[in-house]
């Protein structure tokens, strides 16, 4: 099979309401996880567009549901990140009602990626977050992040560390993938699980 080109990738919308995304019945794909976690860096690297998704330096500043639509077929959906702790209690509970509203209610998310940072060990919140996939029978697929900043073998280490964290609780892991946005490690394996989910639907 050839690989996946995007031969076009544009910013569509955001906003902070999941009844005001597109409505055309393209399949989203959505990106999460906690703040700073390279979200925005990678939906760049993905689409080989540098200022597509705005990076930032602060942690925290996704407070929109932003979405990118590929090929004009099929869109990337950049969620708020969790886990902030400078976010006031009113912040944080209206973030988890926009992250839960659009992860249960959207019909049209085919897949969510549950993004992780590979530079530290299993963390409580990403696996509270993915028992709570698991609770809702959430489709999703995990993506760990900045694996440039390791070493292979620490990078292997941790990786190998969540798998059997995840399977304490879980009988097989989902699809799990390795990525740089720096040297685009992944990009390809990401995009073609996608384009062989597209094609399955």
């Amino acid at each position: 099979m050839s690989k996946p080109l995007i031969k076009s990738a544009r910013f569509v919308i955001s906003n902070s309401d999941v009844r005001k995304c597109p409505d055309d019945n393209k399949p989203e794909y959505a990106f999460i996880g906690r703040s700073n976690v390279g979200k925005s860096s990678l939906i760049n690297a993905l689409t080989g567009q540098r200022k597509l998704a705005m990076t930032s330096a602060t942690p925290g500043k996704t407070l929109l549901i932003n979405h990118f639509l590929v090929n004009d077929e099929w869109y990337l959906v950049d969620l708020p990140g969790y886990g902030y702790a400078k976010r006031s209690k009113s912040q944080t509970e209206q973030l988890q009602k926009i992250i839960s509203s659009y992860v249960l209610g959207r019909e049209q998310m085919t897949l969510l990626f549950v993004l992780i940072d590979s530079r530290h060990e299993p963390q409580k919140i990403d696996l509270e977050f993915i028992e709570w996939l698991g609770e809702n029978g959430v489709p999703f697929a995990i993506i760990f992040t900045k694996a440039d900043k390791l070493t292979k073998s620490a990078l292997s280490a941790n990786i190998e560390a969540y798998k059997r964290r995840l399977l304490e609780e879980w009988e097989e892991l989902p699809p799990v993938f390795v990525t740089s946005s720096e040297s685009k490690l992944g990009r390809d394996e990401v995009l073609q699980y996608i384009n062989e989910v597209n094609q399955s639907l």
